[in-house]
């Protein structure tokens, strides 16, 4: 921010995803296709971006071409400013050894830090849905003099056991306690059912986090993660506040998709997350052209339907083609859904095919799936359970160029 404090953005993006197999199978899970033409990843930079925090480091580990390749070749910023977005691959900077957690990634890439001498820096996860403008959190962290603002969301206390619990204090900002995925917290003040959840979005003071990190690295029995080691840290010394993800509002929000934030972590909440977007008024709306999600642009031509080819209540991205009929479902780019097809509740990765007269409900296809004429998806279940992944809520789930049998 020029004539304001200077923030370095840490992206952290070197996740596995196994809950999100089989789509994670050959990918990080920051890039994992979202809403048609997104990858995850563009969701937090595009908050970041749109937030003026222009100078930005994503810590990849997992499998990470393809998250590196659509980072180069999309985030490019100016150079004459000084600003960018740039991958950094694990590199073992400190021995002969990958990073074993989130705070170890920051750890060895200290160096990013040294170089540009940040005032604050911003670490943010890369593998959630939302909007947000991080100026309005780094206003309450400087003005209350915190060492480090975590993000919090309320959410359900029967779901506390998913997340990072933050107990806040009876001021309201400063944190109590820090608990990593507890099964029975205590409910909040006036809101016994609800507890704050860590959006895994925290904002350091530069000298706090180099010197937590530094002394976590000296203790054996820790994890090394920022969650689960970081936070509680500074949380016993007093020094860690809770910002109320509640408060903040972005440039052309709805109240429907106000405060709006998803972990899509597993099949069922990445499907969930999808049938989010595609009602007439969605819970999260993609199209807010004063606050974008920004990712790559693609070059294709626009979508064609031919031959009685129908969509309704869904996103088609463009190059698809459509002679058959869908219905509540998102197609990412150069989809073919031939004549006699049906297509419903579903999302289709890139250059998926579904042949004439197939049927396909309740899915996730990944990238390059052939569905040969005629043949069944979320049909037979038994069938179904046999042959392909089905989570726990019913969502069938194709890999990247998986078989489909005739």
């Amino acid at each position: 921010m020029r004539g304001g404090p200077s923030v370095l953005g840490i992206v952290l993006a070197g996740g596995e995803g196994k809950r999100l197999m089989p789509l994670t199978a050959d990918r990080a899970k920051p890039a994992v296709t979202f809403g048609g033409t997104y990858r995850l990843v563009d969701f937090v930079l595009s908050s970041l971006v749109n937030g003026d925090i222009l100078r930005i480091c994503v810590l990849t580990q997992y499998k990470s071409h393809s998250l590196d390749r659509h980072v180069t070749t999309t985030w490019r910023m100016s150079s004459l400013l000084g600003n960018y977005v740039t991958p950094v691959p694990a590199q073992q900077r400190l021995g002969p050894r990958w990073y074993s957690g989130s705070a170890d990634a920051i750890l060895q890439s200290l160096n990013l830090v040294h170089d540009e001498q940040p005032d604050y820096i911003a670490v943010f996860g890369a593998d959630h849905v939302y909007r947000m403008d991080p100026r309005q959190m780094l206003k309450q962290h400087i003005e209350n003099g915190a060492a480090v603002t975590v993000a919090g969301i309320r959410v359900p206390r029967a779901d506390a056991s998913s997340f990072g619990i933050i107990t806040p204090a009876r001021d309201g900002t400063k944190v109590e306690r820090f608990l990593e995925k507890p099964t029975d917290p205590p409910g909040l003040p006036g809101s016994p059912n609800q507890v704050y959840a860590s959006m895994g979005n925290y904002l350091f003071t530069t000298k706090t986090l180099v010197d937590a990190l530094q002394q976590d690295a000296e203790d054996p029995d820790s994890v090394h993660d920022m969650g689960g080691s970081i936070l509680p840290l500074l949380t016993e010394r007093g020094l860690a506040q809770v910002y109320d993800f509640d408060e903040n509002h972005v440039p052309g929000e709805t109240p429907r998709d106000h405060g709006y934030w998803r972990d899509v972590g597993s099949l069922d909440s990445y499907y969930e997350a999808h049938m989010d977007l595609i009602s007439d008024h969605p819970v999260f709306n993609l199209d807010n052209r004063r606050w974008p999600i920004y990712t790559h642009p693609g070059g294709l031509p626009p979508t064609k339907f031919c031959a009685g080819g129908i969509a309704g209540e869904s996103i088609v991205s463009p190059g698809c083609v459509i002679r058959g009929q869908v219905t509540r479902s998102v197609l990412s780019p150069g989809v073919s859904v031939e004549e006699g097809a049906v297509v419903q509740g579903s999302v289709l990765h890139d250059s998926v095919r579904v042949g004439r007269g197939a049927v396909v409900r309740g899915a996730v296809l990944d990238k390059n799936v052939d569905v040969p004429p005629g043949a069944t998806i979320g049909v037979n279940p038994e069938r179904d359970e046999e042959l392909y992944t089905v989570s726990k809520g019913g969502v069938i789930a194709l890999g990247k160029g998986q078989i489909v049998p005739g």
